[in-house]
């Protein structure tokens, strides 16, 4: 057994490696289309997956719409911090070739099985395997845009989520709680769909088994999780090169200061 210990940033990187080698993703990319929606984990996603089309192009610096900041940062009450004008778009990529700066309301209705949407969460419950989504649109924002394509049209979902998002409870009871009347603030909606963390991306890449054994840090280890990963001597050896290749991965909020 093996213990590493995970930056978020780091963890975004190792998902989004994971998830351009999914058997599903590679078989959307050669027919029919992949719709990455923004998000800061789905910037590592679509960098990761661009990257492997030798598509050049993309920066993940504003790929996001709503984003969850410290109390010191002025935001909107959608969560919004950029000019909307540098906002690039979705990634949209159709047989291969990336439809530059569509949207995925330009392109939802267009989907249909064997497509596939990449969306990132905000609360994920580890045991359970449920990932769910902060809304503060009144029209509930990009989930409530996809959900008929999903429901309504068996479009795979693939929901991109690290652990620093892990919460305790059932997503389902929280999200009834929060649309009661008497609440206020975000509402939060359960997503179903393919639950890909860390610890998915540790078994597709290496066969190996992974658990969270602890979590915390400081000096930029904030938000950091210690992984027990377990499996043949091979199989360990080879998540030690793919975590050390990743470790240094630099903290999203050091390149998102430029966005000021």
């Amino acid at each position: 057994m093996r213990q590493f210990l995970i930056t978020p940033s780091a963890g975004k990187r190792l998902i989004s490696k994971a998830l351009v080698l999914h058997p599903t993703v590679q078989k959307v990319l050669r027919k029919g289309t992949l719709v990455v929606i923004a998000g800061t984990t789905n910037g590592y996603v679509a960098e990761e997956i661009l990257k492997s089309l030798q598509i050049p192009g993309f920066s993940k610096d504003h790929f996001f719409r709503g984003i969850i900041l410290p109390p010191n940062k002025p935001v909107t009450s959608e969560g919004r911090m950029q000019d909307e004008s540098k906002f690039p778009g979705d990634v949209v990529i159709v047989n291969g070739s990336w439809q530059r700066s569509k949207t995925i309301a330009e392109v939802v209705d267009s989907l249909k099985d064997g497509d596939v949407i990449i969306k990132g969460a905000n609360a994920l419950n580890l045991e359970r395997k449920q990932a769910a989504v902060l809304v503060g649109h009144p029209k509930a924002g990009t989930i409530g845009l996809i959900l008929p394509a999903v429901a309504g049209r068996r479009v795979k979902l693939i929901v991109a989520v690290g652990l620093e998002k892990r919460v305790n409870g059932d997503l389902y009871a929280l999200a009834q709680e929060l649309s009661e009347p008497s609440s206020s603030g975000y509402r939060l909606v359960p997503v179903m769909g393919e639950v890909f963390s860390e610890l998915d991306a540790i078994k597709a890449l290496t066969q190996a088994d992974a658990k969270l054994l602890s979590a915390g840090g400081v000096y930029g280890a904030e938000g950091s999780y210690l992984l027990l990963v377990k499996g043949t001597k091979e199989q360990e050896a080879a998540a030690q090169k793919i975590i050390d290749s990743v470790a240094n991965e630099p903290a999203f909020g050091t390149e998102s200061e430029r966005l000021k």
